[in-house]
Formats: structure tokens, sequence, C-alpha cells
């Protein structure tokens, strides 16, 4: 008997902490100033993975209504600002309005007009996420299938032409969300894109760089101590890199599977940290660099925890994590040490 209710103890702890399967992928977050891109490979690996689930960088709409300031939010409210002019709806009517243009888009899947009140809904909700998808898929149709009072609505509901800054409409066009996650979202029915952003620390973040700046210019100014000529060597390796990442962008047609790299990831890590062999350097303003490193780190941390917490949740055992490059590498590492937890980049999958 104890044998028995030990197994089904077992089982239902089991249950809870479920095996999550993710395929993380480093992303450009503007592909319009690449070569044409050959995303074929990577839609493929996406579709024979079959995922329950896709993860963005954006924060969830509770987040974004608790953190009161981080490096777009001004652009938020702006657009929040814009959208409620065109069209108000009082907050507490918006989770029953979403709803219902929810299951009215699934009785006209081909009504754009519905997608664009959809769109605005979410927008209205703080839900960036779904706002964009649904727009995305309004701007998509429109790409293919030119309609003059169609664009006049999402024009009159929307506003694209202002949202412009930050996480914006404009921006959305050429992202890896138009590129990547949002094509196989709507080829697979699947009907939102779950956030996983975390900005709690922005502004720690944005005060350790501004600290590390200062000291570090300081140093290099200062002729007495010899630093700029110590660090010559080091600031070489780095632009040395970034000429290897500059050609690759103007010249590669698959740029997102070259991001998935350790050499890529490497490149890009040492333009926000430099190389760790100059921390011990003389008059390297090493305390301002690990207070950056860890304010980084909390914010890839936060992230991880909102993809494994919120895919259990919501019952999700595969997902992809749609995640800027430089995030890539930093969130694999800390999805490696999380329990029942497995993770591949895009370029470890076939």
């Amino acid at each position: 008997m104890k044998y028995i209710l030990f197994l089904i103890f077992f089982i239902s702890i089991n249950t809870m902490a479920q095996d999550l399967d993710i395929i993380i992928i480093g992303v450009s977050h503007d592909y319009s100033k690449y070569p044409k891109q050959d995303f074929a490979s990577i839609h493929n690996k996406i579709r024979k993975f079959i995922p329950d689930a896709f993860f963005g960088e954006f924060l969830s709409k509770e987040d974004e209504r608790l953190v009161m300031d981080y490096w777009c939010k001004k652009d938020n409210i702006k657009r929040l600002k814009v959208l409620r002019s065109n069209r108000s709806i009082a907050e507490e009517l918006l989770p029953k309005t979403i709803d219902s243009l929810k299951k009215l888009t699934l009785l006209k899947p081909n009504d754009y007009h519905v997608k664009i009140d959809l769109a605005h809904a979410y927008y209205l909700n703080q839900d960036v996420a779904n706002g964009h998808y649904q727009f995305w898929q309004v701007f998509d149709h429109l790409q293919r299938t030119p309609d003059a009072d169609l664009k006049n609505y999402v024009d009159k509901v929307l506003s694209p032409k202002l949202d412009t800054t930050g996480r914006s409409m404009k921006r959305l066009k050429t992202s890896e969300y138009a590129w990547i996650a949002f094509p196989l979202m709507q080829e697979m029915g699947m009907r939102e894109l779950l956030s996983m952003d975390c900005q709690d620390y922005d502004l720690n973040w944005g005060a350790s760089w501004a600290a590390f700046d200062a000291k570090f210019n300081l140093s290099r100014k200062d002729t007495i101590s010899t630093f700029s000529n110590r660090i010559k060597p080091q600031l070489a390796k780095i632009n040395n890199g970034f000429k290897k990442y500059g050609e690759v962008e103007t010249t590669s047609k698959t740029v997102t599977e070259w991001l998935n790299t350790d050499e890529a990831s490497a490149i890009s890590a040492s333009g926000d940290f430099y190389l760790p062999e100059m921390y011990n350097m003389k008059n390297f303003p090493k305390e301002e660099m690990l207070s950056k490193i860890h304010w980084w780190m909390m914010r890839n941390k936060g992230m991880c925890d909102n993809v494994v917490n919120r895919a259990r949740k919501t019952g999700a055992k595969k997902v992809i994590v749609i995640a800027g490059a430089n995030h890539r590498k930093y969130m694999q590492d800390i999805f490696k040490d999380m329990p029942n937890v497995r993770v591949r980049n895009i370029n470890e999958v076939d």
C-alpha cells in the first residue's frame, strides 16, 4: 500500500514538473539590412518539431502594467494614446471584447477587418505581442492582395504610420516575427504568441552601463596610465570580430544560422562586455562591468523562468523561443541547468 501511494505521489510530481523541450532561435531584429534571406531550413525544422507554442521577446500584458519604465515604455504609452483616440474601449470591457473577436476570427478567418479590430483590442489591453500578430496578418495579406478599403481601415483604427519607434508596427514588418515566428504560427493555426520578456532590471542595467562608460572613457583619456595603449590589442580583436560580423551580414543568405553559432555569440557579447581577459587590467572598471553582466544575466534568467513557468501553466511541452541573438547563448546555458528542461538551438536540430 505504501509503495502504491509513493508511486502515485512520484507520478503526480513528475506530471507537475513535466519535461519541456525547447528550441531557441537567436535572431536579428531587422532583416531589411541583409541580402534576401533563405528561411526554408529554419521553417522546415520548426515544422518537423511541431511546437505547442511560440515565445517572443515581449512583456506580458500583466508585466506591461507593472513595469513603469523601461527602454520602450514611452513608445508603448504613445501607441496606447493614439489607439484610444482612434477608438476607445473601456478597460473593464477589453477581456470580453477580445474573447468575442477571437471567436469571430475563427468563424470568419478571412475577414481582415475583424483581425484589425482584434489587434486594436489587444494593443489597448497592453498585449503588444498579440496586437502585432494580428496586425502582421493584415499587413501580410495586403502585401499579397492590395485592397484600398482595407488599407484605409487599418490606417483609421491602428495608425501604423504613427507607430515607428520602440517595438513598433514599423519595426515588426522586417523583424524576426515577420519572417520566422508569425508565418509558422499562422500555418500551424496558433492563435496567440506567448510573451517571455523581463524588464524588471532595465533601470539597473542602464545605470550600470552609464557607470561603466563613464569610468572606461575616463581611463582611456588618462595619458599617464597608458591604459589606452595597453588595451589596443584587445580592441583590435573586438573590431576584427565585428568586421567578420559585418561581412556575414552583407553576403550571407542564412544570417540566422550564423547568429546561432558560438563564434557569433562571442563577437556580439564583446560589443557589450568587451573581453574577459581585460577585466583584471589596471584601470579597467571591473566592478562596473561585473554589475553590467549581473543585470544582463538577471534579465536572461527572468526570461527563462517566464518561458518555463508559462509553458507549464498552459500545458505546452514543446516550445519555440525567439530571442535576440545576444540573448541566445546566455539563455541556452540557463535552460540547460533547469530541471526537466531540454534545450537546443536551431543549428542543433535536424
